[in-house]
């Protein structure tokens, strides 16, 4: 670089240090920019000779990560020093050590946790990303902040993510969709959550993300005169009773829209709610929730009101301390509307999450829904028996869960995960309840263990000091909390009867001459075609061992010599007669080939997806089926992208004159007269496509039908839908992927 440049550069990074201290959400005192500066100067001097993979300096990088934890976390000097220094102990000579003797304990402990989720990225082969993800949930026991620092690095390095090889933007935004999006809601920072999922879909799914972009800025200037429109009503009635506020007009989310064209199975024009608008109020603290149904009165003397979506989080605020009315209404043109009502403590609290809460929290003694979610959080790291992957699914499922409130016969609130059962409120209150519960009562009916509870339910256990878990009961529970105390039990349980299982084991293989050790134990477990000695022992504990098998093992093993030669002829039989009833692959290998260098290879297409030529797909290296081709859209493959990225294999169709494939088409409309007919004659008129099976079905004047077609490839299928369409009647094709 020239002179100039370097200049020109060292501007930029001092006017960036300036921008941080402005953009500050705490008020930073004289020794927080003594901190901030020191470990600035430390940052930039440790990265000096740096640079990252689009030529700019490496300090640009830490400086963004701390504005997004000063401004968008709203996080102190302390975040703020660690997200400037919070890759130099990983990239430099630099030590944690030498940051606590530089600066202070806490800083170098914050530091320290995001150096170790860094390192445990890296080392893939060591075990799969689900574990790592697991260590790094890990660090929320030492600081959550360290979480926070992280994904404001997360979102930083999303942002900044062209310049890298296609595969590894994959990867980064598969794992961004799979847990740091989740996370980001889990801890109420809305925002964050918005741009992380908006950034993983533009990687993820880049023709769809360019897609929606284009329609919402062709659409844009009608939204924002539609917006226009319905705030200047409210306004005029907003003023004349003299309240404080500011109506912003708020898109939804590209990743949103998204998700609700795939849930409805419906196109962009077809997704209604595409923008809310937001009321932010100020008044008084005892004003505040007489000021939110004034609002809401206000905006349902306008426009009608859906009764079914209405959502008071005010009298019931969230688990991650989210506050807000929202109002669902009828706008001009018959088109909803979300109403979202706030006043500015809710909304400092719906943008900064965690950071606000505890500022308006005042030191009050009461537990918030963030802690108790980490509480729950370290009784489930500290379960030893959890394996990873599961353990990363259940948590997910607990980031991402809509909520519930329910009552207990006290009439204190109780907030569950939907979808959440009686049985789970029972092990909510305690885990010794939810082990003990007999029965439950909702609303004063017996219900049965599975019940699942409704917000507004008043819950009731009946318990019994001799009443134990059955394998059962994890059936009839959802929450990681319940299952991992009834995997506990069971486990203890199971432990107890192999115990005695061994002891017997032991006296009945007496009797047939035969010494239990390690050698037999082996033998047995594979004479049983078990697993584990554990499963063996406890088998025998249950008594589903009899004594005669036992005698059949002790009779083979006494002709140990004539059973060695017995199996020697057995196993070349069983191996000739597995590859008779193996699987053939197609012989036309050609149509899809792997990796950078096109091999082709043997493959399954995969059951959950059906991909057919012509769909951008990739492979998954199973452990037991070899490689198996899913469709990129697959709703497994963000998760699969994610915890097992080192198994995903690139893949394209290159040649589809050969073979042929299924696709199931539903379709559903309106009950005309020939509809069937039309229908069949469109497919059947397509010399290129074969009807497998057809299922047509009316109800009330609404017509269903399913069809499975043959296909070379998918510019035939989609000719064939986009045909089906234009006949008279049809509302809705869609193609079906199996879960």
């Amino acid at each position: 670089m020239t002179e100039i440049d370097i200049e020109k550069e060292n501007k930029a990074i001092a006017q960036e240090y300036k921008e941080l201290l402005r953009i500050s959400y705490q008020t930073l005192t004289i020794d927080d920019k003594k901190l901030i500066r020191k470990a600035f100067d430390v940052a930039v001097d440790a990265h000096k000779e740096q640079r990252r993979k689009s030529g700019e300096a490496y300090i640009f990088h830490p400086i963004a990560v701390a504005k997004i934890v000063a401004s968008e976390i709203g996080l102190g000097a302390t975040s703020i020093a660690a997200a400037l220094l919070h890759d130099v102990v990983e990239d430099t000579p630099i030590t944690v050590e030498d940051i606590e003797r530089l600066f202070n304990p806490k800083v170098a402990q914050l530091v320290e946790g995001l150096t170790k989720i860094s390192m445990v990225q890296k080392d893939l082969n060591a075990s799969m990303q689900a574990e790592n993800f697991r260590k790094m949930i890990l660090t929320l026991n030492d600081d959550v902040r360290v979480i926070l620092i992280k994904l404001a690095d997360r979102l930083h390095n999303m942002q900044t993510m062209d310049s890298m090889v296609e595969y590894k933007q994959t990867k980064i935004a598969s794992e961004t969709l799979y847990i740091y999006a989740p996370l980001a809601h889990r801890l109420g920072l809305y925002n964050i959550k918005t741009k992380l999922e908006d950034l993983g879909l533009k990687y993820t799914e880049p023709a769809v993300y360019e897609d929606i972009v284009s329609k919402i800025r062709e659409t844009k200037e009608e939204q924002d005169a539609y917006i226009k429109d319905i705030s200047d009503v409210l306004k005029k009635s907003l003023d004349a009773e003299n309240i404080d506020y500011i109506i912003k007009g708020r898109p939804k989310s590209i990743y949103s829209i998204r998700r609700k064209m795939r849930a409805q199975n419906v196109s962009f024009d077809e997704v209604y709610d595409k923008f809310a608008l937001r009321i932010v109020y100020k008044c008084d603290s005892h004003e505040e929730k007489f000021i939110a149904w004034k609002i809401y009165s206000i905006v349902t003397d306008h426009y009608r009101p859906s009764p079914s979506r209405l959502r008071d989080w005010i009298s019931s605020p969230k688990s991650t301390g989210y506050e807000a009315l929202h109002i669902t209404v009828m706008g001009p043109k018959g088109r909803w509307v979300e109403v979202q009502v706030r006043s500015e403590r809710m909304d400092e609290i719906a943008e900064k999450g965690y950071a606000a809460h505890y500022k308006y929290k005042n030191g009050a003694s009461e537990e918030s829904g963030l802690d108790t979610w980490l509480n729950l959080l370290r009784e489930a790291l500290e379960n030893p028996e959890t394996n990873a992957v599961d353990f990363v699914e259940d948590f997910k499922m607990n980031l991402y869960s809509q909520e519930i409130f329910v009552f207990t016969p006290k009439g204190e609130i109780k907030s569950l995960p939907k979808g959440a059962t009686s049985l789970d409120f029972a092990f909510s209150i305690h885990s010794e309840i939810g082990i003990k519960t007999r029965g439950t009562r909702v609303n004063g009916r017996l219900v049965p263990l599975n019940h699942e509870l409704k917000s507004g339910d008043q819950v009731e256990v009946i318990t019994s000091a001799n009443q134990k878990p059955t394998v059962n009961w994890l059936d009839y529970v959802t929450t990681s909390r319940a299952k991992n105390k009834i995997k506990n039990v069971l486990n203890e349980n199971t432990k107890k009867i192999a115990e005695e299982g061994k002891e017997l084991l032991t006296r009945k293989l007496r009797h047939l001459k035969v010494t239990l050790n390690e050698q037999v134990t082996n033998e047995l477990v594979n004479f049983f075609k078990l697993k584990t000695s554990l499963d063996l022992f406890y088998r025998v504990g249950i008594g589903a061992i009899e004594n005669q098998q036992l005698k059949d093992y002790a009779a083979q093993k006494s002709n140990t010599f004539i059973n060695f030669f017995k199996n020697k002829i057995k196993r070349t039989k069983d191996t000739a007669a597995e590859d008779i009833h193996k699987p053939v692959i197609s012989s036309n290998y050609d149509m899809l080939v792997f990796g950078t260098e096109h091999d082709k290879l043997d493959y399954k297409l995969s059951q959950c997806c059906n991909p057919i030529p012509g769909d951008d797909v990739f492979g998954f290296v199973t452990i037991n089926e070899g490689i198996k081709v899913h469709k990129k859209d697959c709703p497994n493959a963000i998760g699969m992208q994610s915890n097992y990225a080192y198994r995903i294999m690139s893949a394209k169709w290159i040649d589809s004159s050969q073979e042929e494939f299924k696709a199931i088409i539903n379709i559903t409309g309106m009950d005309v007269l020939g509809l069937t007919n039309q229908l069949t004659k469109v497919i059947s008129n397509n010399m290129s496509v074969n009807i497998q099976s057809i299922s047509l079905s009316t109800d009330a004047g609404i017509f269903h039908g399913q069809v499975a077609v043959i296909v070379k490839n998918n510019t035939i299928l989609k000719k064939m839908i986009s045909a089906i369409k234009k006949i008279d009647g049809v509302d809705k094709v869609t193609r079906e992927y199996r879960t």
